[in-house]
């Protein structure tokens, strides 16, 4: 018994020491994540605040890094903004890195500048950088190694800007096709005094090749800046204001506030906003208007004539003009042109010449007709008059009801103004005996 009490005393004192030697081991910390965000399109406002949000949120949430990943052709805020964003990168707690990708992507104007304020660089094959202009006044300098003056008015592929010094790489200094390959090239980079650890060596196929250890967390714009940034791109602001303007003749012309005007409405305010974000000449944005103003004389006589041709001058100059140093692709050019001509020389006349049955000139058989309010006419609607739909008012102010029978008094345009057939037949007879 004193045997198995010494051998238990003992066998407990091993199992103690181990277990205190286990606690005082270090514990193997998680990599914290590595953040990343696209920025896409023009750098407007949305999308410069989505980065400084972005940099906020990897400070507080202990992200090891933040990448942005770029493709973009320029910017709509201005050098002052541009600047400020410089800055908030290169000070961050953080590092800030930019990758220019997928294959393809580019980084031109004031947001290429961004990859010199940047912790590390990285471009995908196919992909470019430059065209940046004046450097930014930024409080430490923005340096591209031997191409920085190259770079303010040309551009560079991958490989040159790499072999010119124009990318920082991290430890690994190699290509990065994808933007697992560009995080991988974040391990082992020192940051404010922290290494970063994103990848691991292992042995495959008789090499040892780095491999991601985390797995990057995306995130993107919310649905209302995302709107936004999306409405204030050139093509769609542009389409939305010839839809706008369209869908709100169309429906001035077939009676009624219906789909078309609402849609009408909310593409034109869309299309406007994105007018003001962009770099939008103003005399263009006018000679657009003109242009549908000047369809809107000749769609009310069902015939394109005179100022359907000077609607469609107006609205190809405005189409070309627009913009100040942004072009529209051939492609919505062409959307944009030809749904114009197709709508204006033959959809909106033969509209009007199907809906109102009759030319703008000559309705004076109409007096007298009796038709029928498809709405109420209090005091304007909407009657039928020998199977055609008509804008209505009554001439005295009087309401007349769905339904009821109206008689035509007079003809103003395109409006007929109806009385109730009641109480009006001897008004209208005594005027027709004077005559």
């Amino acid at each position: 018994m004193r045997r198995l009490a010494i051998a238990l005393v003992a066998l407990g004192a091993v199992t103690g020491l181990a277990s205190a030697a286990r606690a005082q081991e270090p514990a193997t910390a998680t990599p914290g994540p590595v953040d990343v965000i696209e920025v896409s399109g023009l750098l407007d406002e949305p999308l410069a605040d989505f980065i400084e949000r972005s940099i906020e949120r990897a400070e507080a949430d202990g992200a090891q890094a933040l990448v942005l990943q770029m493709n973009t052709k320029g910017a709509t805020v201005g050098r002052e903004r541009m600047t400020e964003l410089a800055e908030r990168i290169h000070g961050a707690s953080v590092p800030v890195t930019i990758w220019v990708g997928p294959s393809g992507s580019r980084a031109y104007g004031t947001p290429g500048q961004l990859l010199g304020a940047a912790a590390v660089t990285g471009m995908a094959p196919g992909s470019r950088i430059g065209k940046f202009g004046e450097p930014l006044p930024t409080s430490f300098p923005l340096d591209f190694g031997q191409a920085t003056d190259h770079l303010k008015s040309f551009t560079l592929g991958a490989e040159q800007a790499r072999n010119q010094g124009a990318l920082r790489l991290g430890i690994d200094d190699r290509g990065t096709p994808t933007l697992g390959d560009f995080v991988v090239v974040l391990d082992g980079l020192e940051y404010q005094g922290a290494t970063l650890d994103t990848a691991e060596v292992v042995e495959r196929d008789g090499e040892l090749r780095r491999q991601l250890v985390i797995q990057p967390r995306s995130y993107k714009l919310d649905l209302l800046p995302r709107l936004m940034h999306t409405v204030a791109s050139p093509p769609v602001t542009y389409l939305l204001l010839a839809i706008g303007l369209g869908l709100l003749l169309f429906e001035f012309f077939t009676a009624g506030v219906g789909v078309a005007g609402v849609v009408g409405a909310v593409s034109l305010v869309l299309g406007c906003y994105g007018a003001v974000a962009l770099p939008t000449r103003w005399w263009a944005l006018a000679l657009l208007f003109l242009a549908f103003l000047a369809f809107a004389i000749d769609v009310q006589t069902g015939v394109p004539r005179f100022w359907t041709g000077v609607g469609i001058a107006a609205f190809v100059i405005a189409s070309l003009t627009l913009y100040d140093g942004l072009s529209l692709s051939w492609i919505t050019l062409l959307v944009g042109i030809v749904g114009v001509l197709l709508t204006f020389l033959s959809g909106m006349p033969s509209m009007v010449r199907t809906r109102f049955a009759t030319p703008t000139i000559g309705r004076e058989w109409m007096i007298g007709e009796l038709g029928e309010a498809t709405v109420a006419v209090d005091p304007e609607g909407i009657v039928s008059v020998r199977g055609a739909q008509w804008r209505a008012r009554t001439n005295r102010s009087t309401p007349i009801g769905k339904g009821d029978v109206v008689r035509v008094t007079a003809i103003d345009g395109v409006t007929l103004e109806v009385e109730p057939e009641t109480g009006g037949a001897r008004d209208y007879r005594e005027r027709a005996a004077k005559h």
